[in-house]
C-alpha cells in the first residue's frame, strides 16, 4: 500500500481535520487496535492506534478537540509514504538525510532539526523520526496539517504529541540517541508512553 503525502492537507486517504468516524471510514482494511493519551501536559490529546491485526500497528492518528491533526506511520506494517515519488517509510537514515538535504540545497525545501535532532519541513507538515526493527534503524514518517505545521519540527513548542518525541532519537554527534536519555527523568507525572 502506498500513500502520497500531501503537504498540510493529508495522506493517502487520509484529510486532516476529519473526525473519528471519517477516518475509521477511510480505512476499511485497517482496525483500531486501541485509544490512548498521547500527550502529558495536553490531556485532551487523543492518539488512536489502527492496524491490519492485534499485533500489526501500521498508523497512529492524532486527535485535538476532536479531529486529525498528525498522523505517523509504523515502517513496519504501515502504508509506504511517499512525497514527490520519493518513499519516507522505512528508509535508511542517511538516504533519506541526503535527500532532503539536496532539497535544502535547491531550495526546494526548508530542512530545519528540532533540539532532539529529528529533521524535518515545517512548511510541509513533516518530521522525519525513525524507529528500531528487526536490529536496524528505518524512518518513521509523522506529518501534520497546516493549522499545527508551524515549527512542527521543534519537540519542544511544535503540535507533535510527546508519545512520538519518546524513543530512539536521528543520530547526530554529542547527544543521546534515545529519549529520554539514560539517567534523565522527564516530568511526566502520572502519564507513561504508550508505546
Amino acid at each position: 500500500m502506498v500513500w502520497e503525502l500531501m503537504p498540510l492537507e493529508g495522506i493517502g486517504p487520509l484529510c486532516f481535520g476529519m473526525h473519528i468516524t471519517e477516518v475509521a471510514a477511510a480505512l476499511p482494511g485497517m482496525a483500531e487496535l486501541r485509544r490512548f493519551q498521547a500527550d502529558p501536559s495536553f490531556r485532551e490529546i487523543l492518539g488512536v492506534e489502527l492496524g491490519t491485526g492485534p499485533a500489526e500497528p501500521a498508523v497512529y492518528a492524532y486527535f485535538a478537540e476532536g479531529l486529525l491533526f498528525c498522523v505517523a506511520v509504523n515502517p513496519v506494517h504501515g502504508p509506504q509514504v511517499t512525497l514527490w515519488g520519493r518513499e519516507l517509510t522505512a528508509c535508511i537514515p542517511a538516504d533519506l538525510e541526503r535527500f532532503l538535504s539536496h532539497a535544502h540545497d535547491c531550495e526546494v525545501l526548508d530542512v530545519s532539526y528540532g533540539p532532539r535532532g529529528n529533521p524535518g519541513a515545517n512548511g510541509l507538515g513533516l518530521v522525519v523520526r525513525v524507529q528500531e526493527v528487526a536490529g536496524n534503524v528505518v524512518t518513521r514518517p509523522v506529518m501534520v496539517g497546516r493549522a499545527w505545521a508551524d515549527r512542527c519540527t521543534d519537540d519542544w513548542e511544535g503540535a507533535i504529541p510527546e508519545c512520538e518525541w519518546v524513543g530512539r532519537q536521528w543520530t547526530y554527534p554529542g547527544h543521546s540517541e534515545h529519549w529520554p536519555p539514560p539517567g534523565y527523568t522527564p516530568n511526566w507525572r502520572d502519564w507513561q508512553p504508550p508505546f
